[in-house]
């Protein structure tokens, strides 16, 4: 394919990126506007027309997710020997390799979690902690090592930046931890992700010859949503170029959402000062909403009585109209996930496919009641940020499987071979009817089924005769592996707003949309609840076609109705839908008389359920709502076939908590009958 040919697919504004081949380059690119395809298409125009090599790219971004989505792009445009990696990755490779010769020996392990040695460095200096401290702690650690604050300049720069300390302690203190911290670590042998990325820097600012070797293998850069970079990735950005101006960088203002842990979008806005003669593109065109969904966010940006921030862009959407969005209230959030549940099920009935679908919220402590709601409504459901999906052992082993018989089935069309294999392994055809493991491990192979039909319609649509085989698909899944780009599971995805940055649905529900949840209650300063403003921005974005916004006038059934509606939607849209109740279509819940409810059993209930939410970091509520207890408090179900009539209690509920349930009941109905013989 001649070089040219490859702008035939891009719109002016890409274009422009594509063939802007040297020098500093800044894209400013909002939501949906074809960003990822404009980077790759200039990365592959600049090696067609022999501009640079491939392997003198080092294109990087933030998610693994992303880099994978980058390379897969880039070999389906005929370009392979670029390096797309996250910053990370980048830098422990090249760490990696020249550690032996600069200080000698291997290279010291990585800490994975912070929490031990936080919890360590916390006891030698006499602090009381628990989980939940130590957590924040490792948290404002992990903030001052990418903001290049070391502990002697952490009070000032806490200050300075209105920081507030964390989990209960003072800025002095958190210094004193700062240094703890660093010498626990350093007595164990190992360095922490924050070490990879200023260690190599500094390596490369001081040794001249290491910097000679990476920067003669590297003469072009591509930063992918540059707004989140931190000082200490552009210290390392910095280094990697050498004074040098061949760097892209892509990036949206409105989308910066990351301040808290040490991103700024300061470097983005001040590309073009810094860079004298750098040129600014633009990308407006929104190709992935509908006008009803883009109108929303530019509204929401475009704050009565006040500018656009710095850099934000008004996009223009390109789609078909769509349905209108929707505003509903709810009395409750039991109210509110039944609504959502009810909404999604039409949803898949009238032919949206279940991961083509996403309910999206402010705190992770929100997805129970949606878990709920979508259980009982028989809709099959994965939490992102939950387990990885190469490290579910069902995965590996399914993995394992194809690997030994890639082989021997290797001219074996790729669908027909990975059916026959993972049959072995508990594939069906015919996804279980019930929820549960055994439809969630279902629901992993099927997704390996899935990617291999991917392959051979890839194939296909690429001109190819052959259609591939088992090697291609375990050598995807290889690369895929590596990176941690899971292959996309059937199933609503219920994500916070920060996990859903840089993804995208057909369906998009937003849930929580009150006060002190939406700005969070936390957000008390100007800044701070701006960024809250682009945290929804970046959720309305999301969506392609349907976005429904949701919220509830307070928590538990029955409770007084304190909450109040997001300012962020003054204005912006009228309230329509069901107000009040229970959605999701159910028999009516049975009343509870008070004078059945055994007392001794409920504060036994409540006594495991207290319990049970600490060891998962979850407010009681979040386990089982009072109703329930008090209910099984007085029905003292026996079975799990009575234990699910209860309200409150289902499939997800019983594979959790059932056993435990069943057990508290049977212990106190034996302690009540007493001794049965002599």
């Amino acid at each position: 394919m001649p070089a040219d040919d490859l702008l035939d697919a891009l719109d002016p504004d890409q274009r422009a990126v594509a063939v802007a081949l040297t020098g500093p380059v800044c894209v400013l690119a909002g939501a949906g506007t074809g960003k990822t395809r404009a980077i790759t298409h200039r990365i592959a125009y600049g090696v067609r027309t022999g501009t640079y090599p491939p392997q003198s790219v080092l294109a990087v971004t933030f998610t693994a997710r992303a880099a994978g989505e980058m390379r897969t792009r880039l070999r389906d445009l005929g370009v392979v020997g670029v390096q797309a990696r996250t910053f990370h990755a980048a830098a422990l490779r090249q760490l990696s390799y020249f550690w032996p010769k600069v200080v000698g020996g291997a290279p010291p392990r990585i800490l994975e979690q912070k929490s031990t040695v936080v919890a360590e460095a916390a006891s030698s200096l006499g602090l009381r902690v628990d989980r939940l401290s130590v957590r924040d702690l490792a948290s404002e650690i992990e903030w001052a090592k990418v903001s290049l604050v070391p502990a002697d300049d952490y009070v000032r720069a806490a200050a300075a930046t209105d920081r507030p300390a964390p989990a209960g302690h003072d800025h002095a203190t958190v210094a004193r931890l700062l240094t703890a911290y660093e010498a626990a670590k350093d007595a164990r042998g190992v360095i922490d992700f924050e070490d990879v990325l200023t260690l190599l820097g500094s390596m490369l600012e001081h040794r001249q010859d290491i910097a000679e070797t990476v920067r003669g293998q590297y003469r072009h850069f591509v930063v992918d949503e540059y707004q989140d970079v931190s000082p200490a990735q552009q210290f390392l950005l910095d280094q990697w170029l050498g004074g040098r101006q061949e760097l892209c960088v892509v990036g949206d203002p409105s989308q910066t959402i990351y301040s808290f842990t040490g991103a700024t979008p300061y470097y983005l806005l001040g590309f073009a000062q810094q860079r004298p003669g750098a040129q600014v593109i633009r990308l407006v065109r929104d190709y992935r909403s509908t006008p009803q969904v883009v109108d929303l966010a530019n509204r929401l940006l475009a704050v009565t009585g006040r500018r656009r921030s710095a850099g934000s862009l008004e996009l223009v959407a390109q789609r078909p109209s769509g349905p209108p969005v929707r505003l509903s209230a709810y009395d409750d959030d039991e109210a509110e996930a039944q609504g959502v549940a009810l909404a999604v099920q039409r949803l898949i009935a009238a032919g949206t496919t279940a991961r083509e679908i996403a309910v999206l919220y402010r705190t992770n402590a929100q997805s129970e009641v949606l878990e709920q709601a979508l259980s009982d409504a028989g809709v099959g459901y994965l939490v992102r940020g939950g387990e990885r999906f190469f490290s579910r052992r069902e995965v590996r082993d399914a993995i394992v499987l194809l690997r030994g018989s890639a082989r021997s089935m290797g001219e074996v069309p790729v669908g027909e071979a990975v059916r026959d294999v993972l049959s072995g392994a508990g594939w069906t055809p015919e996804a279980p009817a019930a929820r549960g493991a055994v439809r969630d491990r279902w629901d992993a192979l099927q997704a390996l089924v899935q990617l291999a039909d991917d392959l051979a319609d890839k194939a296909r649509a690429g001109g190819d005769q052959a259609v591939p085989g088992l090697p291609a698909l375990v050598a995807e899944l290889d690369e895929r592996a590596a990176a941690q780009h899971a292959p996309a599971v059937d199933g609503v995805t219920l994500a916070s707003l920060h996990a859903a940055k840089g993804l995208e649905w057909d369906a998009v529900f937003l849930v929580g949309m009150s006060e002190g949840l939406l700005p969070i209650s936390l957000a008390e300063t100007e800044e701070v609840i701006a960024e809250e403003r682009r945290l929804l921005y970046v959720g309305i974005t999301r969506a392609r076609e349907h976005l429904a916004l949701s919220w509830a006038r307070s928590r538990n059934p029955g409770s007084r109705a304190s909450r109040k509606r997001s300012r962020f939607l003054a204005g912006l849209l009228p309230e329509s839908g069901p107000r009040s109740g229970a959605a999701v279509e159910r028999g009516p819940r049975p009343p509870v008389d008070p004078d059945d409810v055994d007392q001794d059993l409920l504060e036994a209930l409540r006594e495991w359920r207290t319990r049970a939410a600490l060891e998962i970091d979850r407010p009681a509520f979040t386990v089982l709502v009072d109703s329930s207890l008090q209910e099984i408090a007085a029905n003292q179900p026996t079975s799990v076939a009575e234990l699910v009539r209860v309200r409150g209690i289902g499939p997800s509920k019983v594979e959790s908590y059932g056993s435990s349930l069943l057990g508290i009941v049977a212990a106190h109905r034996a302690r009540r009958s007493g001794p049965s013989g002599p």
